[in-house]
């Protein structure tokens, strides 16, 4: 199932029939940042602020990443490896090196992308083709979904933007004026692209997160570390902890299909393996994995530790050359007296799912990346046990810890049969909320 090619090879081959047997990948690579005075397509620092190149002069307000869209596997909790297309982050990687950087680099879900309200964000999107699937020359797209773009050459829906071809470079620009949790996935051919994994989290901070100490909102000051999903001006949504829940699933049909280049299953699509990040338990309660470019990482999580399928000892099968697939985890921990913030969004294709937290009380604050407020200035959050949404969606719930008594939470689906597997065993939706 695995290519026995290494990715220079791969790259190299690649190359010869993206650029009709040109040498070089510089041409087909062409990453547009503001702060990369030195044109060599690496800005001074990442989104998640790991310097990447001193030379260059740090613009606070412009953030610039760069995407590569391809194609690699996932594990499954009970082992079973699934091919998935995906997004990688390769800001930082040199234009003539992230196609080779790319190749069965798919993550899932893709990196996740944070920026603050304010941002210039330039958005670069290289796509690096299916080296699994030769046959196929499927253009990509990022659609910021939920985002109000003044121009549709960025929307990334193909039929009124720009698709991007195999080999080529789209940088995107958005002025990003809008706090709330939101969502971005490729918009060509949605559903076979968006079952087969290219989907991820992207959420924004508040700008009066940056409000000078002691600024008074409706009875409340603003402290030094303050955060607040929204610009609330009464600190009802003030919170300590914020963790992305992104909730999803793979159809093994349809995937196991398509590496194996059979007819696709759309009309009996259906989830089993719904996962929460990427991940079934009890992988959702491992850590995530190190980003640092300065320390790259060398596992495939979840469950890997030498880079094999299972992680069993002499088991030889490599999984997307050492690249690391499921770098998110989902176990969240906070401090007795806390306020958690839990980003929540569905990104499933074919079904809705309801999620709850016994012991637990939550407060939808926003839904839809717009604050739960009504036209006289009224808060109209809602508490509840339980949250249910569908594909799309997104909701921005606050649970405050004061008064609970500490130890181990779970967050589940309310429907048992989302808590395991097609083959029932390990994994579903359940993760673990610790309060200390």
């Amino acid at each position: 199932m695995q290519s026995k090619f290494t990715k220079s090879a791969l790259a190299a081959a690649i190359s010869l029939v993206l650029l009709g047997g040109m040498s070089s990948l510089h041409a087909a690579v062409n990453v547009q940042c503001p702060e990369d005075d030195n044109q060599n397509g690496i800005p001074p620092m990442d989104i998640y602020g790991h310097v990447l190149d001193t030379a260059d002069t740090d613009q606070p307000n412009v953030k610039c990443m760069h995407l590569t869209a391809g194609d690699g596997f996932s594990e499954m909790s009970d082992g079973h490896p699934m091919y998935n297309f995906g997004f990688a982050d390769k800001t930082g990687s040199l234009p003539t090196d992230v196609i080779a950087d790319g190749i069965l680099a798919a993550r899932w879900p893709g990196s996740t992308i944070m920026l603050d309200e304010g941002d210039q964000f330039y958005l670069s999107l290289t796509n690096v083709g299916t080296v699994m699937r030769p046959d196929l020359f499927d253009p990509h797209t990022v659609h910021y979904h939920g985002f109000p773009n003044a121009a549709t050459v960025f929307d990334g829906v193909p039929e009124v933007s720009i698709s991007i071809n195999m080999g080529s470079t789209l940088t995107y620009f958005y002025n990003v004026v809008n706090p709330g949790t939101y969502l971005y996935h490729c918009h060509v051919e949605a559903t076979e692209h968006m079952e087969m994994g290219m989907l991820a989290n992207l959420y924004v901070h508040a700008a009066q997160d940056k409000a000078p100490v002691g600024t008074m909102l409706t009875g409340y000051a603003h402290q030094a570390g303050d955060r607040y999903a929204y610009n609330d001006g009464d600190a009802t949504t003030r919170y300590d902890v914020e963790a992305p829940i992104q909730v999803s699933g793979f159809d093994s049909k349809f995937h196991d299909a398509h590496i194996q280049v059979q007819p696709l299953p759309f009309s009996t699509l259906e989830t089993n393996y719904p996962q929460i990040n990427g991940r079934g338990y009890p992988d959702t309660v491992l850590d995530d994995v190190n980003r640092d470019p300065a320390t790259p990482p060398t596992m495939h999580p979840p469950r890997d530790t030498d880079g094999f399928i299972n992680g069993t000892p002499g088991d030889t099968t490599p999984l997307n050359n050492g690249e690391v697939s499921q770098d998110k985890g989902a176990r969240i921990t906070v401090n007795a007296g806390d306020k958690l913030l839990l980003r929540f969004s569905n990104v499933s294709i074919d079904r809705f799912f309801t999620l709850t937290a016994p012991g637990l009380k939550m407060t939808v604050v926003g839904t839809g990346a717009k604050q739960m407020r009504g036209t006289t200035g009224k808060n109209i959050y809602v508490n509840t046990s339980s949250i249910n949404f569908g594909g799309g969606e997104a909701q921005d719930v606050i649970v405050d810890t004061t008064g609970v008594l500490p130890g181990t939470y779970f967050l589940t689906a309310a429907d048992f049969y989302q808590m395991s597997n097609k083959t029932q065993l390990d994994g579903g939706l359940i993760t673990e909320i610790v309060i200390n």
